[in-house]
């Protein structure tokens, strides 16, 4: 019996095993060799791009917002604070789906189409792992719903920051101004300076002093190294540079004569701006109707900004000083002082006056306000007193625009005051060359008459009238208007921008004739001094808003409430030794004398009648005002 024998060869299965193993060594080997390479790669070649990704993910560098500085009125109260309010913020590293995080967030907190759209835009101009806001003054219940879902929405956390808050609302809307958020355009306009100084700052000065001193206000940022876990929550702070904070400011404003003058003015549509006679500070600076400035400080709504935009009254509008009206009569004191410089005038000069008066060679009659005239033989006192145009007709006719030109601009019209708010305007007060410039023709002895009387081409904003005022009431020193009083308790000194110079017997002939228009029987701004204990000396005007045809009279009744005349009235207080000059605009309320002067009145009263202590300087030192008596 044959049997098949299948037996071992040691040789070839250690053959077999010798070359497996050689196999498999190899593998390991390049296996080792591609670790180790690997591992050079990471810890030697690329050792320090990623170690600043490790500490990116680890450490932040964040940006510390300075505190911005206060407002204060000359007295202490509060006009331009600093609030705590909770901000939610998306890091935009830490989310991974950012669709599904802000729907999330969206069922937590209320969110509209608008805070998400310009989320997104803040998304575009934001620095790496910098916070974005998302949504600004958090309630405490929707605090709450985000910190119970905080471990659902890395990347995104609840920041405290103080946001600008003005306590007397629409009050000094128009002056203090208020912040808003920095736009897209102003992001565009910043240099490499700006990026650093406004970073972790959201919002800028858009208005009033808040613009014009922003940059005493800002202050200076800091910052801060923080340890965060992989979601972005600080864990801890490992160095801090604190920030600087903005400068305060203290106003010659005083608020409760803003709140006086403002409520003088009752339901109408106008401006008040008194300034300090000595200083040329701005005491109240009244624009009506006016706004609330906490509207714009985190966003204005749409439907907010529409209101405000669409007002048939224009409450953003400036009135003070952008709103440029014919001065009217108001201008009569001044032209006066000129003619009597000009030699043009003197006391004794008499006009007739029949109701009318006419060129030489013309048949058109310009007419007297009072159409049956003030006399045969009246001088310069009844014709301040009684507002008489024909006076003035005459001496425009005998003087030159010219010089009625040099002595405008001598008293601030025709241009900027230089007060250290924006948007001003400059008013006009025409000349030969502006009429041939602007219109392309030659100046007519007819405008010498529209432009004595403040009518025709000229324009001067409340403010210039008031600066024209004071400047009559100090006797020629014309001072620049300021409304910031102090920086950080260090006073600003009154700037004087040049003197009038003019004999003392005519400033005593102008002063006679403007105290004579509230104290006189025929006086047309009696209702200024009434019951007041110290004398006042002021002007009535009265500006057109649509013309009238020669031959037809003025019917208040015919026109629309809108077309009727503006009422305006100048003053100063007490005569023998001013402290105060106050300019009111009525819009379309006709009389300066019936509803001008008496808001003048009230501001006068306030200001001059209140005890010392409550209307000293807060500030130490040179600011602070003489005890006893009238302010000095």
């Amino acid at each position: 019996m044959a049997h098949d024998l299948h037996l071992k060869d040691p040789l070839l299965e250690q053959r077999l095993f010798r070359n497996r193993m050689l196999v498999a060594l190899v593998g390991v080997v390049v296996l080792l060799g591609v670790l180790v390479a690997r591992f050079y790669n990471l810890q030697v070649v690329n050792y320090d791009d990623y170690r600043t990704q490790s500490d990116e993910n680890r450490i932040q560098v964040r940006p510390v917002s300075p505190t911005r500085g206060l407002i204060y009125d000359r007295n202490g109260a509060l006009l331009a604070d600093n609030r705590p309010s909770y901000t939610l913020a998306v890091v935009r590293e830490r989310v991974r789906d950012m669709d599904g995080t802000l729907e999330l967030i969206g069922r937590l907190v209320q969110l509209d189409d608008a805070d998400v759209d310009k989320f997104r835009q803040r998304l575009q101009r934001r620095r790496p792992f910098e916070p974005v806001p998302l949504r600004y003054r958090l309630t405490e219940e929707e605090i709450a719903r985000i910190s119970v879902n905080e471990f659902r929405l890395p990347g995104v956390s609840v920041e405290a920051e103080l946001v600008r808050y003005y306590p007397m609302t629409d009050l000094f809307a128009h002056s203090v101004g208020y912040v808003g958020r920095i736009s897209e355009r102003e992001l565009t306009d910043f240099s490499e300076e700006d990026v650093r100084r406004y970073r972790g700052t959201q919002s800028i000065g858009k208005v009033g002093l808040e613009k014009s001193y922003e940059d005493v206000l800002l202050g200076e940022v800091g910052f801060e190294n923080v340890e965060t876990n992989a979601r972005g929550r600080v864990l801890r702070v490992l160095e801090r540079h604190d920030p600087e904070p903005g400068s305060e400011l203290t106003l010659h404003m005083d608020a409760r004569l803003q709140q006086v003058a403002t409520e003088a003015l009752g339901e109408n549509r106008g401006s008040v701006v008194a300034i300090d006679v000595k200083t040329g500070g701005v005491l109240a600076f009244v624009s009506k109707p006016s706004f609330d400035p906490n509207l714009f400080v985190t966003g204005i709504s749409f439907k907010d900004y529409k209101a405000l935009r669409d007002s048939i009254d224009v409450p953003l509008f400036n009135r003070a000083i952008q709103g440029q009206y014919p001065p009217g009569s108001t201008l009569k004191p001044l032209m006066g002082l000129g003619g009597l410089a000009a030699g043009v005038i003197d006391r004794q000069t008499k006009v007739k006056d029949p109701g009318w008066y006419k060129l030489p060679n013309d048949t058109r009659l310009y007419r007297d306000w009072k159409r049956w005239g003030h006399g045969k033989k009246v001088d310069l006192i009844q014709a301040l007193t009684e507002s008489c145009d024909v006076y003035f007709y005459d001496m425009a006719h005998r003087w030159n625009i010219d010089g009625m030109h040099d002595i405008a601009t001598r008293f601030g019209l025709g241009a900027k005051t230089g007060i250290d708010l924006p948007v001003e305007r400059p008013g006009l007060f025409p000349s030969r060359a502006w009429k041939r410039g602007a219109r392309g023709m030659p100046w007519f002895p007819g405008d010498n008459l529209n432009a004595v009387l403040g009518q025709g081409f000229v324009l001067a904003t409340p403010l210039q009238l008031a600066v024209m005022t004071a400047t009559i009431a100090n006797r020629g020193t014309h001072y620049k208007p300021q409304v910031v009083m102090a920086v950080d308790g260090v006073e600003q000194p009154p700037e004087v921008l040049h003197h009038v110079e003019a004999r003392p017997e005519h400033w005593d002939l102008i002063f006679e004739g403007m105290e004579s228009v509230v104290y006189s029987t025929h006086g047309t701004g009696k209702k200024a001094g009434a019951d007041l204990d110290f004398r006042v000396a002021g002007k009535t005007g009265t500006a057109q808003v649509v013309g009238i045809a020669q031959g037809e009279q003025y019917d208040s009744e015919a026109l629309k409430e809108r077309h009727r005349d503006h009422a305006l009235f100048v003053a100063f207080a007490p005569v023998d030794d001013p402290q105060i000059a106050v300019a009111v605009l009525v819009e379309n309320g006709e009389t300066g004398g019936g509803v001008a002067a008496p808001v003048a009145r009230e501001v006068f009263f306030d200001w001059l009648s209140r005890p010392y202590e409550d209307t000293a300087s807060v500030l130490p030192g040179p600011v602070q005002l003489e005890k006893g008596g009238i302010r000095g």
